[in-house]
C-alpha cells in the first residue's frame, strides 16, 4: 500500500469551487493540533473561511479531551475558522452543518454512504471513521469565533489503530477494500461545508436538521446516553432545533440531552 504523498496545495485550491470556505489554506507538515492553530490565527486576525490542514498531527484533539489518532499521509486532519453573525443559542447547530456536509461529501467523492452518530461522529458499516470537534470562544465585543475540526481517517490501515479503538474505529480504506484520494475528499468537504453554513447564516437550519436526521436515523431508536458516570436509556423522540437530544425514559418522562456519548441499545 502507498499512502498519498504531501497534498498539494496548489491543485487543491484550484480545483476548489468556493467563495469563502478554503480561499486560504495553511498547509503544515507537522503541528499539535490544527483546532489550536486555527485559534491562534483567528486571534490573530485570519479571516473567516481560513482553513488550517496538516499532514500530521501530534497531539490531536476529539470531544471529551479524548486524542484523535493522526498518523501522517493516511488520514485528513483539518480546521476551518469561522466568525458567525447568529445568536449564541445558534451556535451549536454549527457542529450539524459539518456532519451533514462531511456525509455528503463523502458520498460524492468515494461513493461511501455513512451514518451520523449524535453528536458529531461518521460511521461506515458502524464504525467511526470521522470525528467533529467545534469549539467556541467568545470575543472581548461579545462576538464569537467557532473554530471546527474535522478529523477523516481515509487510507489508515488497521495496523495503524491504537489498541483502544482497533475495534471501534476505521478508515474508508480499511470499509471499501480501495484508497481514496485526499485531495478529492478535501475539495468536495469544503465545497459542501459552504453550501450549508450559508444555509445555516442565512437562517435556513431547519433544512440541515432535516437533512441530518436522514444520515442518522436516530429517531425512534432505543439508546443509553452516558455522561460522567450517569446515564440516561430512552427512546429517540427528536432532535430540537439546538441540536439537542430529546428522549423518552422508560417511565415516560422526557429528557433534553445537550452532550454525552451514545450506545445504541
Amino acid at each position: 500500500m502507498a499512502l498519498d504523498n504531501i497534498l498539494n496545495i496548489a491543485e487543491l485550491s484550484a480545483g476548489l469551487n468556493t467563495e469563502k470556505i478554503g480561499k486560504r489554506i495553511i498547509h503544515i507538515t507537522e503541528t499539535d493540533s490544527t483546532n489550536t492553530q486555527a485559534l491562534i490565527l483567528a486571534r490573530g486576525g485570519a479571516a473567516e473561511g481560513t482553513v488550517v490542514l496538516a499532514e500530521r498531527q501530534t497531539a490531536g484533539r476529539g470531544r471529551m479531551n479524548r486524542t484523535w489518532h493522526s498518523p501522517p499521509g493516511a488520514g485528513i486532519y483539518l480546521s476551518v475558522i469561522l466568525t458567525p453573525r447568529v445568536s449564541p443559542n445558534r451556535l451549536p447547530g454549527i457542529t450539524l452543518v459539518a456532519a451533514v456536509a462531511g456525509a455528503e461529501s463523502l458520498k460524492e467523492s468515494t461513493r461511501v454512504s455513512v451514518d451520523i452518530k449524535w453528536p458529531n461522529d461518521l460511521l461506515l458499516n458502524g464504525r467511526k471513521i470521522c470525528g467533529i470537534l467545534t469549539e467556541l470562544h467568545a470575543r472581548d465585543d461579545g462576538s464569537h469565533v467557532v473554530i471546527v475540526g474535522i478529523g477523516i481517517n481515509v487510507n489508515t490501515p488497521r495496523d495503524m489503530f491504537p489498541d483502544d479503538i482497533a475495534n471501534s474505529a476505521s478508515s474508508i480504506m480499511i470499509e471499501t477494500g480501495r484508497e481514496a484520494s485526499r485531495k478529492d475528499i478535501v475539495s468536495s468537504l469544503l465545497g459542501h461545508f459552504e453550501r450549508w453554513y450559508r444555509i445555516y447564516t442565512d437562517g435556513g437550519f431547519e433544512v440541515i436538521l432535516e437533512r441530518w436526521k436522514a444520515y442518522s436515523g436516530i429517531i425512534g431508536r432505543r439508546i443509553r446516553v452516558e455522561q460522567e458516570g450517569a446515564h440516561t436509556e430512552g427512546t429517540v423522540l427528536d432532535i430540537d432545533m439546538s441540536g439537542a437530544l430529546v428522549i423518552r425514559d422508560d417511565a415516560g418522562f422526557q429528557h433534553i440531552i445537550y452532550s454525552g456519548d451514545i450506545v445504541y441499545l
